[in-house]
């Protein structure tokens, strides 16, 4: 027998850890001696896949003026949204039936050629081709960083981990704008997607030489069928969430086909997930408690309780204080300080403890509070008391983000982590994308109806309507007209925060009602990932030796 390398291998300094018996395999999949240096390539690419669907948002108007697709403006964000979303559940199941480091590559990969893509981009379709293949990239980098380090770290060990990799998704919602603003009005829009280029390359070469995983010797059965469903149906639901009320009526035959896909499509999809050989989503994970309840509270309390504030919070800041985009961002930086201030300790008292139950509960009822506390806020206010509900919200969503996750890692073996880990990302990326038109929509009736009651006839043409209301036009106003728009816009935006504590409350019950599974420590993990007679389980697959 000739020993070939069976792993892109961690190295276990024994020939063959399977002979070893279950001591070898621990020592197989012991965390290595470079972790930290692993470590922060995936925090780099998580970064990075975040990153890029916020930081584009400050520089549109002058994109879409340089390459004249203001109508296509839109798409910008939306291509990036949803390849992500959709190549999310594609990357999980392939980690687990391919291993994941490969998958890794491969999503930075697409990544940067993406970047070149928007970089060099001198038409929207060009640019908006290339968003897409970032998306599809980024969606990989976000979901395969957090199942690798499941194959490297048991779930005790890995909360203390986990904690500020969540934090990065509060970071870049925050940093994503800024820098987009920076590179705009200082250098050029271009380099939103050249900064990639020099980071993606550094975390790429990181990745290749550090990471050593075993390889997987699964035949791969692809669920084509599934796949473009889902696709169908992802589609269908994000274009009806973002279009609907905003580029067209909710009446408008476009929108209602596309809910009317969405629901065909996600009938159609859950049923041939039911059949297939290897479903992208399999269905035997609703079967789990634990998935169910914390993938609802991801949806409910993080898609809408974060999303909401991060969304509405900096315009809110511009229109009622007068600051402008850059300060509207920088006055965002409580919510990181919020998420990174409990996020970290409560990943470290995870580790010691190995429970976690009390955390979404507190998470929930902090952002709870802080939506009610949202709801009395006045334009006479000082800008600080929004700053500290603004960090009081991060302090919640720190608390949960990447909790709810590792629950769900914790109550599957590791041959399905890759999978339950992107289906529960997965359905928070849908939940935030509906939550967020939802919120918009209530938002934009009401700014029409208040300002149709406030503003004088004979005054609504300085104005105009809602959609071409901006912090630039109510800064020009006369005194008492500009006070006017500003009470109508507190007045439309304020009250929803109070419309959604019913929500939290659901929340704040799901939480109670999740199921505390202890995380395993090392000799449960490794346990749990070894087969009959010390051979290693399903996560720790070896190719066959070639005979020689």
């Amino acid at each position: 027998m000739t020993h070939a390398p069976a792993s892109e291998g961690i190295d276990s300094g024994s020939p063959d850890p399977a002979a070893d018996g279950i001591e070898g395999t621990v020592e197989s999949i012991a965390k290595p001696h470079n972790f930290g240096l692993i470590f922060a390539a995936l925090m780099l690419t998580m970064l990075l896949g975040a990153l890029d669907q916020t930081i584009v948002s400050t520089a549109l108007p002058t994109i879409v003026g340089e390459l004249n697709g203001i109508e296509h403006m839109a798409w910008i964000t939306t291509a990036y949204i949803l390849a992500a979303t959709i190549g999310m559940p594609v990357y999980g199941k392939l980690g687990d039936l391919m291993g994941r480091k490969n998958i890794f590559l491969a999503g930075i990969a697409l990544f940067l050629v993406g970047s070149v893509v928007c970089g060099l981009a001198q038409n929207m379709g060009t640019l908006i081709a290339g968003r897409a293949l970032q998306g599809l990239g980024g969606g990989g980098l976000m979901i395969t960083s957090q199942a690798i380090i499941a194959d490297l770290v048991p779930p005790r060990e890995r909360a203390k981990y986990m904690a500020p990799m969540g934090a990065v998704f509060g970071l870049s919602s925050v940093v994503g704008p800024l820098l987009g603003g920076w590179f705009t009005d200082e250098h050029s829009w271009r380099w939103a997607f050249w900064i990639n280029l020099p980071l993606g390359i550094l975390a790429f070469f990181v990745a290749a030489v550090a990471i050593k995983l075993p390889r997987k010797a699964v035949k791969v059965t692809l669920d084509y069928l599934g796949t473009a469903l889902m696709a169908a149906a992802v589609t269908c639901t994000v274009l009806f969430a973002s279009w609907g009320g905003t580029q067209y009526e909710w009446s408008d035959p476009l929108v209602i086909g596309l809910g009317i896909g969405a629901v065909v499509a996600w009938v159609l999809f859950f049923f041939a997930e039911k059949r297939a050989e290897e479903p992208v989503i399999p269905l035997h994970l609703f079967r789990s408690p634990i998935f169910n309840v914390a993938t609802l509270l991801g949806m409910i309390v993080i898609g809408l309780g974060m999303f909401a504030i991060v969304g509405y919070m900096p315009t809110y800041l511009q229109m009622v204080y007068g600051k402008s985009a850059t300060e509207s961002g920088l006055l965002l930086i409580p919510m990181v300080v919020g998420i990174m201030g409990t996020a970290l300790p409560s990943g470290a008292i995870m580790s010691k403890t190995g429970k976690y139950k009390v955390y979404p509960i507190a998470g929930t009822a902090i952002i709870m509070l802080t939506a009610y506390l949202m709801s009395t806020l006045d334009v006479s206010d000082p800008v600080w008391l929004v700053c500290v509900y603004v960090g009081l919200a991060g302090a919640g969503v720190g608390l949960m983000m990447q909790t709810l996750v590792l629950a769900v890692q914790n109550d599957f073996p590791g041959s399905e982590v890759g999978t339950a880990t992107s289906a529960n990302n997965f359905f928070r990326e849908i939940g935030a994308t509906l939550g967020t038109a939802v919120v918009g929509a209530v938002f934009a009736s009401r700014l029409t109806d208040q300002l149709a009651s406030r503003i004088p006839a004979e005054a609504a043409a300085k104005v105009g309507d809602s959609d071409s209301l901006t912090p630039a036009l109510v800064r020009a106003l006369p005194a008492d007209l500009r006070d006017t728009v500003v009470n109508s816009y507190q007045e439309a935006l304020v009250p929803i925060f109070l419309y959604l504590l019913p929500v939290f409350a659901v929340g704040l019950v799901l939480a109670f009602v999740l199921k505390e599974k202890p995380l395993a420590d090392n000799a449960d993990w490794h346990a749990e990932n070894a087969g009959p007679a010390g051979e290693p389980g399903p996560t720790l697959e070896k190719e066959p030796e070639p005979v020689a």
